[in-house]
């Protein structure tokens, strides 16, 4: 499994996928739906299903002494890898904006999202929906993928839609909350994040390991 996982992550990958990482940093532009560089990073996965399946990775990878469910863990474990790091840097923007430049104007005066721990919770629910949606999806052909990522584009861009406008909605200001305000309602958003992206992970997984199973390739 380790040996498979350290494929994925020097073969089989796209540099798009490590680049996007980076998109963790638009946590800090202001005037800008920062849940958008979630986006971006599964934009980076989705080039590297797409060039391992130019190169006929999976057939190689099947045609290997593994088990065929070993190859659908390594390729969430690589998901959740870039997805991981990708989480890493943006929350430590978000901890930077929470402290430091938590009474910066150019941030107070923006209406769009703030970044705070429910902007969090809100990049995990779009990483898990993307785990679901997509890599799931991917899973039940091993080969066709266009489909499922227009799905997870509609469903993305609902949730940022979503994390956009619930702010707004009178009663509901606190999701936008600066710094450590609210911290227990922020606290608790955050754990439900972590509890979708988990769920959606794990229970795909698994779905997409029975349909692999099923699958002559």
């Amino acid at each position: 499994m380790i040996k498979l996982l350290r494929k994925e992550i020097q073969l089989a990958a796209s540099p798009l996928s490590y680049f996007f990482i980076g998109f963790g940093l638009m946590a800090f532009v202001p005037g800008y739906p920062i849940l958008v560089g979630s986006f971006f990073v599964c934009l980076g996965l989705f080039q590297s299903f797409q060039t391992a399946r130019e190169a006929n990775d999976l057939t190689y990878t099947a045609l290997l002494p593994v088990a065929k469910h070993d190859v659908v863990r390594a390729k969430y474990a690589f998901c959740c890898f870039i997805e991981i790091c990708y989480f890493t840097l943006t929350g430590a923007v978000t901890l930077i904006r929470m402290t430091l430049l938590s009474n910066a104007a150019v941030y107070r005066n923006n209406v769009l999202m703030n970044a705070n721990l429910v902007y969090l919770a809100f990049v995990l629910l779009i990483l898990g929906l993307f785990n679901a949606i997509f890599v799931g999806g991917f899973f039940q052909t091993a080969y066709k993928f266009a489909k499922p990522f227009v799905k997870f584009i509609i469903a993305a861009f609902a949730v940022v839609g979503l994390g956009e406008t619930l702010f707004h909605i009178p009663g509901l200001a606190a999701l936008n909350a600066f710094g450590f305000a609210h911290m227990g309602l922020q606290l608790g958003i955050l754990a439900l994040g972590i509890l979708l992206f988990s769920g959606l992970t794990v229970l795909s997984k698994h779905r997409a390991m029975r349909n692999f199973e099923r699958i002559d390739l």
